[in-house]
């Protein structure tokens, strides 16, 4: 932590309530970056606390940041189906955050108007900050609500600030806020030993690609298929192996693999594999592969940074932003298969070893807790000044 002598005294908010019902330690452990962002905030110099709407009051301490459990109402199931800006309004959590007395408030989700209003009129002389977090445009019907919650806002923060303009389009942001560009979270994975992860995991080839995602038409498997067909033959010995939870294009994905000759032997379906298990798969392999239309953010992309693997990815702006505009990676236009084959062989032919040294310092540099830590302090004061 910085030895500033008063620091910034930050509150992050998250009126989202675990269905679940778990208590802390499990909820902790499901929601890691719930404390994981906290603690890089406060290694930045600022100090910060957490209230997190849930089933049951509890407070923990960790990593010198006091998580406050504050019990909150679930809305009845036929208010929850009208969204989620309809669910109680934070009454007790608005009571914690009145008592921690902080000097911004950074709420996460832009689905929250009615609590953001709530939060904001309770403390009304305190800065409020919203960060997206793959929040969708709400229906034209509920925007007139949106635009009413997030009138006092003082800031946003989107991964790239392009993923703004839709909300301020449509009259949800209001014109003017300040945005920010601020990751959502990053990854605690590191590099390994290659020989060990490959022995360990089992997956192999020259060059050895790993695909993390669902198989739906947003991920697009077969375009990543379509472009692994068109460039084997001129690689050494590609293998893809796909790991993935939903699957609504599995019928697809096998019908493409088994009718083509230049991808039957090289495609693995891997199907569910533990997040325990992603560390190895991605030290074990060369290249993440993806052909994703849209991302809040890109998860997959971070993590495999942090274990130096190159991602072979396509150019929308999260990703381009992770990738810093396909400096550390392959940036290919959605839906072309041409492209990313055209990537699969010049990547390919460069050095192995060079490519992992540089994916791992781009993330310490642009994408670790330290740098999120960063954005975050420079977003808070940013909106201490204007206020």
């Amino acid at each position: 932590m910085s030895p500033d002598r008063h620091p910034l005294r930050v509150a992050q908010v998250s009126c989202y309530i675990d269905p679940l019902g778990r208590g802390a330690e499990k909820l902790l452990s499901a929601w890691p970056s719930l404390a994981d962002v906290a603690a890089a905030v406060r290694e930045a110099g600022v100090h910060v606390s957490v209230v997190q709407a849930a089933a049951l009051d509890e407070v923990i301490e960790q990593d010198g940041v006091s998580i406050h459990f504050v019990r909150e109402r679930r809305a009845p199931a036929l208010r929850r189906r009208l969204g989620l800006w309809a669910s109680p309004l934070p009454r007790r959590v608005a009571r914690r955050l009145a008592e921690l007395r902080p000097q911004v408030v950074h709420l996460h989700g832009l689905s929250f108007p009615l609590q953001a209003r709530y939060i904001a009129g309770r403390l009304p002389n305190v800065p409020l900050l919203v960060q997206d977090h793959a929040d969708r445009l709400p229906p034209a019907w509920r925007r007139p609500l949106h635009r009413y919650g997030l009138a006092q806002v003082g800031g946003a923060a989107f991964t790239v600030r392009d993923q703004a303009a839709p909300f301020l389009t449509a009259g949800i942001l209001r014109p003017g806020i300040p945005v920010f560009e601020v990751m959502e979270s990053s990854s605690r994975f590191t590099p390994g030993d290659l020989a060990e992860a490959r022995a360990a995991t089992g997956i192999e080839g020259d060059p050895c690609l790993l695909w993390l995602g669902h198989l739906n038409d947003n991920k697009d498997p077969l375009t990543v298929l379509d472009a692994l067909s068109r460039a084997a033959a001129e690689l050494t010995d590609p293998r893809l192996w796909m790991c993935y939870l939903t699957a609504p294009l599995l019928e697809l994905v096998r019908d493409r693999i088994a009718g083509d000759p230049a991808l039957k032997g090289r495609v693995s379906l891997l199907g569910p594999r533990a997040h325990s298990e992603v560390e190895s798969l991605l030290r074990a392999a060369d290249f993440l592969v993806q052909g994703s239309h849209k991302e809040g953010s890109g998860y997959a992309v971070i993590e495999a940074l942090a274990c130096g693997t190159t991602p072979l990815v396509t150019d929308i702006s999260s990703l381009r932003r992770i990738t810093c505009g396909g400096a550390v990676g392959a940036l290919s236009p959605p839906g072309n298969s041409l492209a990313m084959a055209r990537a699969l062989v010049e990547w390919s032919g460069r050095d192995r070893a060079q490519l992992r040294a540089g994916a791992r310092a781009h993330f310490e540099r642009e994408l670790s807790f330290a740098a999120v830590g960063r954005q975050l302090r420079a977003a808070y004061e940013a909106i201490m000044e204007r206020a």
